[in-house]
């Protein structure tokens, strides 16, 4: 996700890309149901999973453009 990070800061791509997210959630929630599963426990998770690398893109891109504005 690192590498992403960077990507999304180089491009000034948003942190988040909630569509993607949304449709990510959906087929976890699928998935733990076939496998008999909590999909509650399965979406909270991938939510902790998310806010984390949001958490961490931001930061990516904070100091992405620290750098470019020293390097000015």
């Amino acid at each position: 996700t690192k590498e992403v990070g960077v990507l999304k800061a180089k491009y000034k791509l948003p942190p988040a890309d909630p569509a993607r997210e949304e449709y990510q959630i959906a087929r976890l929630r699928q998935l733990a149901e076939d496998a008999h599963l909590d999909p509650d426990f399965a979406e909270k998770f991938l939510n902790f999973v998310i806010k984390e690398v949001i958490r961490h893109h931001e930061q990516i891109a904070a100091d992405h453009a620290e750098q470019n504005a020293a390097a000015r």
